[in-house]
C-alpha cells in the first residue's frame, strides 16, 4: 500500500505542480505526518523534490524531471469507465482505483493535451443523482459489482412490491439512472432488472457462469425503459394549464410534458391552453396531477377528473376545520 501510495504522491508533485502537505494529505487520504515521511521517503529513493517555505511554499518536483513509471493495473483501466463519477466510483469500491488510474493517465500525456485535460477536470463536473433526493443506501453494491465483474452467480433475498422473493441470480451489468443503481441479471432464463437497495440480502454461491452471447447492456436498458414507460402510461389525460402551469408541466412531468406542450394548441384569452398528457394509473395520475395545483383543471377522463375532484374536497374538508 505504502508503494502505492509513494507513487500517488510523485504523480500529483508531476500533474499538479506545487502542492502544500495539507493538500497532498487530502488527495491522498492521510495525515499530514504521513505525507512528511513519504516526502522523505522520494527524497532518499533519488526523487529530486524540493521543499519551499513561505506562505506560497509547499512541495515540488526539479524542473523538468518527469517519471515514466505509470504502468495501469487491470483494476485502474477497468475503473476509467467511471471517470467524472467520482460519487457511483465510491459506491462501487473503485474510489481510489479511479483515482490512480487518472493521474496515471494524466501523466502519461504529453504536456498540451495534460494541461487540455486538467481544464476540462476544472472546469465540468458531472453529478448524477436527481436533486431532492437522497441516494438509495445500496450496502450490497460491491459484492453485486464483483459478482458482475466475474460472472458469478448471487443467492439473494428481493423486496418486492408483493413481498419478498428469494432468487439465483446471473447478473449481466449495472445500471445508474438518475442516481439510483439498477441491475440486469438472467433469472429463470430471462433477463430481468433489479432495483440493488431492494436486496435484502446478497451471497455469493462461488458458481460461475457463462454470459449469454451477444447480450449488449445498453441495447437491453433502452428498450426494457420504453417498454416499462409504455406499460405504466396506458391512459392520457387532457387538461387545461394556465401560464404557470404551462412551465410547472415539464418539471413535474419531464420529457412527457415538454411533449405534451409542444403539441398544445393555441392559448386562450386568459393564457391558458389545452394539452394531452400520457399518465399512469388513475390513483397515481391523480397524485401527479395534484402537484399542479390550481394552475391545471383535468378536462378527460371523466373518472380521472372525479378522482382529482374527490381528492380535492377530502383536502378542503380537512383543512376547513381548525385543529
Amino acid at each position: 500500500m505504502r508503494a502505492d501510495r509513494l507513487l500517488a504522491l510523485l504523480l500529483l508533485l508531476q500533474n499538479r505542480g506545487r502542492m502544500t502537505a495539507p493538500e497532498l494529505a487530502a488527495e491522498l487520504e492521510v495525515s499530514v505526518r504521513t505525507v512528511y515521511r513519504d516526502i522523505e521517503a522520494l527524497g532518499a529513493s533519488g526523487v529530486p523534490v524540493r521543499a519551499e517555505r513561505g506562505p506560497e511554499g509547499g512541495y515540488r518536483l526539479m524542473e523538468g524531471y518527469r517519471t515514466r513509471l505509470t504502468g495501469m493495473t487491470d483494476a485502474e483501466a477497468g475503473s476509467l469507465f467511471l471517470a467524472g463519477l467520482p460519487g457511483p466510483a465510491r459506491d462501487l469500491g473503485l474510489g481510489a482505483v479511479l483515482a490512480s488510474a487518472q493521474l496515471k493517465v494524466e501523466a502519461a500525456l504529453p504536456d498540451g493535451p495534460a494541461g487540455q485535460a486538467r481544464r476540462v477536470r476544472e472546469r465540468f463536473h458531472l453529478d448524477a443523482p436527481a436533486w431532492f433526493r437522497d441516494a438509495d443506501p445500496v450496502p450490497h453494491l460491491e459484492t453485486v459489482a464483483r459478482a458482475v465483474w466475474e460472472q458469478r452467480v448471487l443467492r439473494t433475498d428481493y423486496r418486492r412490491w408483493r413481498g419478498e422473493v428469494r432468487r439465483e441470480l446471473r447478473p449481466l451489468g449495472l445500471v445508474l439512472k438518475g442516481g439510483i443503481w439498477y441491475l440486469a441479471a438472467l433469472a429463470d432464463d430471462a433477463v430481468r432488472t433489479y432495483r440493488v437497495a431492494r436486496f435484502r440480502s446478497v451471497t455469493e454461491t462461488g458458481e460461475e457462469f457463462t454470459r449469454p452471447a451477444g447480450f449488449d447492456l445498453a441495447a437491453y436498458w433502452t428498450e426494457s425503459s420504453r417498454r416499462l414507460e409504455a406499460a405504466l402510461r396506458q391512459d392520457t389525460a387532457r387538461l387545461r394549464l394556465s401560464p404557470r402551469g404551462r412551465k410547472l408541466l415539464p418539471m413535474q412531468f419531464g420529457a412527457a410534458g415538454a411533449r405534451a406542450l409542444a403539441e398544445a394548441g393555441p392559448p386562450d384569452a386568459q393564457g391558458w391552453v389545452e394539452v394531452e398528457l400520457p399518465v399512469e394509473s388513475e390513483a397515481v395520475a391523480t397524485g401527479d396531477l395534484l402537484r399542479l395545483g390550481v394552475d391545471a383543471e383535468v378536462l378527460a377522463p371523466v373518472g380521472l377528473r372525479r378522482a382529482v375532484a374527490a381528492a380535492v374536497a377530502v383536502l378542503a374538508d380537512r383543512y376547513a376545520s381548525e385543529s
